[in-house]
């Protein structure tokens, strides 16, 4: 691990909903807090409604209560096939996030494996960035966009996404996801802890699969047998200045269905802290 001048050991943990979908809204804060995060991430494409029906703004209190923030509200997917119903879901959630006290919306571009010639692929994510930076301006709100690193994702690369949010001026409204899952299966690269708003983490232990055949369903917790590289990149992150949070975020079915899963998430970001600490000799 390089660079690590600037990081002074503090490592702000925070907690995805979809790490534990099975928990309702207050259960998950109850876990956030006493796991002792910093905030948490809350989603409407998992198996139940935003906030389990709680009004948004009372909501965004019982997490404050907590003493949690809401990091961000996922999602509007795919982000990037911008249309009138796109533009009204991004002003739906940017209501909701407003109401709530979320500080964040996600933004997650299409990845069914359809493919555009080069051209259109760029054109058409420069013209959901413009469309929805319009939004988040006028909203005064940030956006998060997460590239993903599957084959058939539209957006794969974190330095193409960066140079086109730079290129419509657009990098005090909208930032990166770093989801350490999606930057090695999309073979590595930059980071840009400057651009990042957020870290997701995962890891995967399955040492039968190759990195192109990685999916969610194989998203655990980071353990000894990672093979993701998690502590390496966060490591990198922190050490070049990136002092957001860093949430957990698991789509295996074996954590969903953890019976503590306190316990385990606590032992996982325990390991990771103890790794980097060790390697930088804190």
């Amino acid at each position: 691990l390089k660079n690590f001048d600037r990081y002074e050991g503090n490592m702000q943990t925070a907690l995805n909903h979809m790490t534990v979908p099975n928990l309702d809204y207050m259960k998950f804060l109850d876990l956030a807090s006493d796991l002792g995060c910093s905030g948490v991430e809350v989603r409407n494409d998992i198996n139940r409604t935003l906030f389990d029906d709680i009004e948004p703004r009372e909501a965004g209190r019982i997490a404050s209560d907590k003493g949690l923030r809401i990091f961000g509200l996922s999602q509007v997917y795919p982000f990037n096939d911008w249309s009138r119903h796109r533009e009204d879901a991004v002003k739906s959630l940017i209501e909701i996030a407003k109401d709530s006290g979320a500080e964040t919306i996600s933004l997650i571009p299409l990845n069914n494996g359809q493919v555009f010639e080069i051209g259109k692929r760029r054109s058409n994510l420069l013209s959901a960035l413009e469309g929805v930076l319009l939004l988040l301006k006028d909203a005064d709100m940030v956006g998060l966009v997460e590239p993903l690193g599957f084959q058939r994702s539209s957006l794969r690369s974190k330095t193409e996404l960066v140079e086109m949010i730079s290129s419509i001026g657009g990098n005090e409204h909208l930032r990166i996801v770093h989801d350490t899952f999606h930057h090695t299966i999309a073979d590595g690269g930059p980071i840009y802890p400057e651009m990042t708003g957020i870290v997701h983490i995962s890891g995967v232990s399955d040492h039968n699969l190759g990195f192109m055949h990685m999916e969610d369903e194989h998203r655990v917790l980071v353990d000894t047998k990672d093979r993701i590289g998690n502590v390496e990149q966060i490591g990198a992150l922190l050490g070049a200045g990136y002092i957001g949070p860093i949430s957990f975020e698991c789509f295996s079915p074996e954590i969903h269905n953890l019976t503590n899963p306190l316990t385990e998430i606590k032992k996982s970001f325990d390991y990771i802290s103890t790794q980097i600490q060790m390697h930088m000799g804190i």
